[in-house]
């Protein structure tokens, strides 16, 4: 390789170092805390969901009171809870046809119908994981529980029910997300949420 192609490669590998840098510096910064809007309690399958002010995580579960705690199982399940974006709950309705004009429901699209556990604002849950493995990223439901973000959570049929004919494709890209419980403990409607990365929570613990 001649000098200048050599010298070219090693800009274009230490620019490719800085931009990565500056992508994880990048995904570090949230603008605010977020909210807990609300929280929902599924005691059995297919039943309403019951609305809590408070709530506890219990580690490698899930919520108590919640099926996903009930086998009292303790693992590392990607399912244990599952969070919702309140910004998205309006575009769930405009998207399904619940909110327009020729819909059958006068109402605003109530989240609990949606079956996620938490209802949280302000904060993107879809940013509260990260893309890269060496820096994970935890959140942090008031100031005890510690949730892990593990992936999408898909909607199933059940939405199609729900939402009438098309529930399912307008829930796609905005079914929330779930996560695993890291740390227990109780938190309420009204906590903040707030996005970290795991290694300064160990610091700072």
């Amino acid at each position: 390789m001649s000098l200048p192609l050599r010298q070219s490669a090693t800009a274009a590998s230490a620019a490719t170092r800085n931009g990565a840098a500056g992508l994880r510096d990048l995904m570090r910064q949230f603008a605010q805390a977020g909210r807990v809007e609300a929280i929902y309690l599924r005691p059995v399958r297919r039943t309403q969901v019951l609305a809590v002010q408070q709530a506890s995580a219990l580690v490698g579960l899930g919520l108590q009171g919640d099926r996903s705690a009930a086998s009292g199982k303790v693992g590392l399940g990607k399912r244990q809870v599952t969070l919702l974006q309140a910004e998205h709950v309006p575009v769930v309705a405009a998207l399904s046809g619940w909110a327009s004009a020729n819909g059958h429901h006068s109402q605003p699209l109530d989240a609990g119908l949606l079956r996620r556990n938490v209802l949280v604002s302000g904060l993107n849950l879809l940013a509260a994981r990260s893309l890269f493995k060496d820096q994970p990223f935890i959140l942090k439901l008031g100031s005890q529980v510690v949730l892990e973000i593990t992936g999408p959570c898909e909607p199933c049929s059940r939405m199609q029910e729900v939402l009438g004919p098309g529930g399912y494709n307008a829930m796609r890209g905005h079914g929330g997300v779930t996560a695993r419980v890291l740390a227990g403990g109780c938190f309420a409607v009204g906590d903040a949420v707030v996005c970290e990365v795991a290694a300064d929570l160990l610091l700072n613990t």
